[in-house]
């Protein structure tokens, strides 16, 4: 038993034995792919799909798998074999080069979209042969450029210079200059350039033009038996999708009352899978399976060759020694003179002193040695570089099972996900969809009336609630909504677990109709004094009253109201709700036919306020202790202050008046020294008024006096007050 994976650009082949020499070489027959069919398919709601090949094979076989261009690295990233009693031999399928390198090694470059006078440039040495209006001129392409040329502009006006551009040919009678845009077409005389320019635009056509991918797997056998071969893989599919139907029994559910036991009913349920076979290959009796939960997928190109940057480093070199002249002696050396000291010996690293010997030994250097087996090739472990695993010795049945195990239990830890196992195999042809019963199975289902006044004011959605007594997981999906035996609406269901509950509206329901009526409160419940400020407990009540008039004669109604759920608030009514949400609480009403029924929904929300004492005058204090809002002490304290106050108010009153009195007779005085003025000092006149200066001035002293005293008061009464304040809690 041997399983490989293969994910290169290229054929890799397992590490074989050599071949005997004196043994003919087996070619591997071609094999079809339907030899290994399609057996079992794994669709899940996160877009791909899991599909399984199983089948027979004799010897050495070649099986060719098609995949669609954007599948492949999917394949790649997925592909598993198992090969019972051979081995796998290889997995090859055509390289990927990115097309601007495709381009690039040829070696005329059309990557950039050449203009004709660029292209011209690039076969510069080339011989071409043009054809122009003059005939045709051979030679080979020395260069390409922009001349100044006068072009005719008619009989009386001057010509008009025009850039053209012009190619300058070497040619058998010597350097000819063609005007580029009198060129009707151009040949490459050279072949060789010529095919590459031919395969070089074939592979930007193939580019376009390449949708379909071959996958080649290779396998080897000793034996000529016929073996099982399996091969799994993964690959882009879209999504399966649900629908539902919902079928409602013909009788009419009495009314329940809210405070009793809701009355069972039974609806039918059928639900059916939508499954699209977008391949090229039939899915012909496989077995399928559904599966609700979304494993992590990506995408990651690996079917396109990867490149890595490499610096580019210069190649070390040694300077060149350079030549000394010598010059002559002008005398003998003089004996005894101290000779020079020697050359200083090149030390490591300094490559002035670097000389053959030195540049051998570097070269006879060794290098580091390659562990054998750490290249990433077929015999690298599967842990990567420096793994313990032997890909010769294959895995074992035991592997295998137990790889299955595993995978299976991990599956089944996670929780969202729900399978679907179809009992019999199914047949898709390509390109084509299904449709697949998933379920039929009875529910619980209650007929209601769904009443929010944020999706309609005046009349609640006809519905059902229904109870998932099917044991199965329901799917996110469209239901439709037959009732005695008439299609009524559609609904939107999400995914429901077994056991669940849930609400669909699938109709307007004309017969009801609906009133509110805002039932908002705001009131202080009580009052106390905390360090010198009034705290207030205030009660808010949003509420509302709804009324449901039934004009239904002949049918009652069962309604769901939906109230929203004000945070903050606490529910203060006498209907308690049957269901709540994070957003909104739910309550059953009763309606009669032909008869009408309002409920009152009230929420509180008490809050603590703090505010000055002077906010409330004393008329307003004296009805809070009439409501019991304020308790006896607090009301004492008020008086105790509003007494101080009060003398304070008083004295503040009375240095008003006396500051008044000093303005006036100010005012008094100044009138008098006016009149005064022209008057004779020595006459009686001015003897008076200056009188009744002297006596005003004794009263402004007075008046002044008196304010001193009375501002001295004050702040002293006030500081008291404040401390009173400051210092006081009464409950």
């Amino acid at each position: 038993l041997s399983l490989t994976l293969f994910s290169s650009s290229s054929s890799l082949a397992q590490s074989q034995p050599a071949p005997d020499s004196t043994k003919p070489a087996l070619q591997p027959p071609a094999a079809n792919a339907n030899n290994i069919p399609i057996t079992r398919i794994t669709l899940y709601r996160s877009g791909v799909g899991h599909f399984q090949r199983q089948g027979s094979v004799i010897g050495n076989a070649q099986l060719s798998l098609k995949f669609d261009a954007n599948q492949i690295n999917d394949v790649l990233k997925s592909l598993q074999i198992v090969d019972f009693g051979g081995r796998v031999a290889s997995v090859s399928y055509p390289s990927k080069d990115p097309l601007s390198r495709r381009l690039s090694s040829f070696s005329l470059q059309i990557s950039d979209n050449p203009s004709l006078p660029t292209l011209l440039e690039r076969l510069r040495g080339s011989p071409v042969t043009l054809s122009t209006f003059e005939g045709p001129i051979s030679g080979s392409v020395i260069s390409v450029e922009s001349r100044d040329i006068p072009q005719s502009q008619g009989a009386n006006e001057k010509p008009a210079i025009v850039k053209t551009p012009v190619v300058n040919l070497l040619t058998s009678t010597g350097i000819r200059s063609v005007q580029i845009p009198q060129i009707v077409n151009f040949s490459i005389a050279d072949k060789n350039l010529a095919d590459e320019l031919n395969r070089a635009l074939a592979a930007l056509a193939e580019s376009r033009a390449e949708r379909t991918k071959t996958v080649d797997v290779s396998l080897a056998s000793d034996g000529g038996t016929p073996r099982q071969v399996a091969m799994t893989y993964v690959h882009e599919t879209p999504v399966w999708k649900t629908s539902y139907r919902l079928v409602l029994p013909d009788a009419i559910d009495p009314v329940a009352k809210p405070t009793g036991p809701k009355p069972a009913a039974t609806g039918t349920l059928q639900g059916w899978a939508i499954v699209e076979n977008t391949t090229d290959q039939d899915w012909s009796n496989v077995r399928l399976s559904l599966v609700s939960g979304r494993p992590v997928s990506f995408r990651m190109d690996l079917y396109e060759p990867l490149y890595v940057f490499r610096p580019e480093i210069p190649v070390p070199t040694v300077p060149g020694v350079m030549p000394r002249a010598y010059e002559g002696g002008l005398q003998p050396a003089i004996t005894g003179r101290p000779s020079s000291p020697p050359a200083p010996a090149a030390t490591p690293g300094d490559p002035r002193g670097m000389g053959v010997e030195s540049a051998k030994r570097m070269e006879a250097k060794p290098g580091a040695k390659l562990r054998a087996g750490t290249g990433g090739g077929a015999n690298s472990g599967p842990g990567g570089e420096g793994g313990d695993f032997d890909a010769s010795a294959g895995l074992s049945s035991a592997d295998i099972a137990d790889y299955g195990h595993r995978a299976q239990a991990r599956a089944g830890e996670v929780g969202e996900t729900f399978q679907f196992e179809l009992e019999n195999p199914v047949t898709i042809e390509r390109q084509r969809s299904a449709m697949i019963p998933l379920l039929s199975a009875n529910i619980d289902a209650r007929r209601v009336s769904i009443y929010n006044p944020a999706d309609r004011a005046d009349h609640p959605m006809r519905g059902v609630q229904i109870t998932n007594t099917s044991g199965m997981q329901l799917l996110p999906g469209p239901l439709s909504v037959v009732d005695a035996g008439a299609y009524t609406g559609d609904a939107q269901i999400n995914q429901i677990s077994p056991g669940d509950k849930r609400l669909l509206a699938y109709a307007v329901d004309l017969d009801v109709a609906v009133t509110t009526e805002p039932l908002n409160q705001y009131n202080i419940s009580k009052l106390r004094i905390v360090k010198g400020s009034f705290e207030q407990t205030v009660s808010t009540i949003e509420g509302v009253k709804y009324t449901f008039a039934n004009k239904d004669l002949k049918r009652p109604r069962q309604i769901i109201l939906e109230h929203p759920r004000l945070d903050g608030y606490t529910l203060k009514s006498d209907l308690k709700p049957e269901e709540e949400t994070q957003t909104l609480r739910r309550f059953a009403v009763a309606v009669e036919a032909g008869k009408q029924q309002s409920v009152e929904i009230r929420q509180e929300r008490i809050d603590s306020q703090t505010i000055a004492l002077a906010s409330y005058d004393t008329e307003t204090i004296t009805q809070f202790r009439q409501q019991g809002k304020i308790s006896e002490a607090v009301m004492t304290a008020w008086r105790e202050l509003a007494k101080k106050q009060a003398a304070i108010t008083t004295m503040e009153s009375q240095k008003n008046e006396f500051n008044q009195q000093i303005n006036s007779l100010r005012a008094d005085q100044t009138r008098i020294t006016q009149v005064m003025s022209p008057l004779d000092r020595n006459s009686k006149t001015y003897t008076n008024f200056l009188d009744k200066l002297n006596k005003q001035e004794s009263q402004i002293d007075q008046l002044v006096s008196q304010v001193e005293k009375l501002t001295q008061q004050i702040q002293t009464a006030r500081t008291d007050l404040d401390t009173t304040i400051a210092n006081l809690n009464v409950e």
